[in-house]
């Protein structure tokens, strides 16, 4: 297949990209800047300039582009930013699939997790409702905003929870500290976290696309845990303590509004339709999953 991807330089998209080409896929990345290679496209979603006929000649798009949810901290102007970035690319690329008379076949475009809110230890499938929260409002309106692909696109939008990978991402600022022994829960630790490796969420991704499921699909793990497991499980496997627990007053202190709506709030996730469509995860435990993270350390 020929995939366009939005969002290929991010920890997702790099690691995708890698999987999709492995797999023999022709994979070709939109970029902002000038194309460094021939495989490359350059679109301006900020203005909704993109080529139309670079979709045309297409099997799949898939969508990861948006500004950075937790490298900055949540001021006015950055919230802004975050709904723009996602908001403004997913109409470009919806608008360039609707002004074509065959366009791809299908659209993944990327939500979170976030979209339940703080749900606490509810089971959340993909037909709980929406939660309260910026986060959660953020991801009704990418979900709207991708529905809005040319009739005939099967569009998926995959509800993504925490990715582990020692390359980065949610682990990123927590493993270096675990490393050294000074790591330790978040909050009071109960609330739940839907983790999954990153070669589960690029495998997800690729059947996905080679799926006939569309709507939402939660991509995370089939076993859920708590923060006070997922912080002691990782520990273990890097043979070091994780006794220092960061109280939530403290969190909320030096990361502001980003402490309420990403470290904080409670979600039991459950990825029902991949399990119901056969999907088979390389680490569907939590034992399995910080195993593989510590020796790829």
């Amino acid at each position: 297949m020929r995939i366009v991807i939005a969002g290929a330089s991010g920890l997702i998209g790099t690691q995708l990209s890698v999987s999709l080409r492995e797999a023999g896929h022709d994979v070709v990345p939109l970029v902002r800047r000038a194309p460094s290679s021939a495989s490359e496209v350059r679109w301006d979603p900020d203005a909704g300039r993109l080529d139309p006929s670079v979709l045309a000649a297409s099997d799949a798009v898939i969508n990861l582009a948006g500004a950075g949810i937790g490298d900055r901290p949540w001021t006015r102007r950055r919230i802004e930013e975050l709904f723009s970035s996602r908001l403004r690319a997913t109409q470009t690329l919806t608008d360039a699939m609707k002004s074509l008379d065959q366009p791809p076949r299908v659209f993944v475009s990327q939500s979170a997790s976030g979209y339940y809110g703080d749900a606490g230890t509810a089971l959340l499938g993909e037909g709980s409702s929406s939660g309260a929260g910026i986060l959660a409002r953020l991801c009704v309106e990418w979900e709207a905003a991708a529905q809005e692909a040319s009739t005939g696109v099967r569009v998926v939008t995959p509800r993504t929870g925490v990715v582990l990978s020692p390359a980065g991402g949610a682990l990123g600022r927590l493993l270096p500290l675990l490393r050294l022994g000074l790591g330790g829960p978040l909050g009071h630790g109960r609330q739940f976290w839907p983790w999954i490796t990153l070669p589960d969420v690029a495998a997800a991704f690729l059947f996905l696309i080679r799926s006939t499921l569309h709507g939402p699909v939660n991509v995370c793990a089939p076993e859920t845990a708590d923060v006070n497991s997922l912080v002691a499980t990782l520990a273990k496997a890097l043979h070091r303590p994780a006794a220092l627990r960061v109280p939530a007053p403290a969190l909320r202190l030096v990361m502001g509004k980003l402490a309420d709506e990403l470290l904080l709030p409670s979600q039991r996730m459950e990825p029902r339709v991949l399990s119901g469509a056969g999907f088979q995860w390389r680490h569907p435990t939590l034992q399995q999953a910080a195993a593989w993270v510590a020796a790829k350390d």
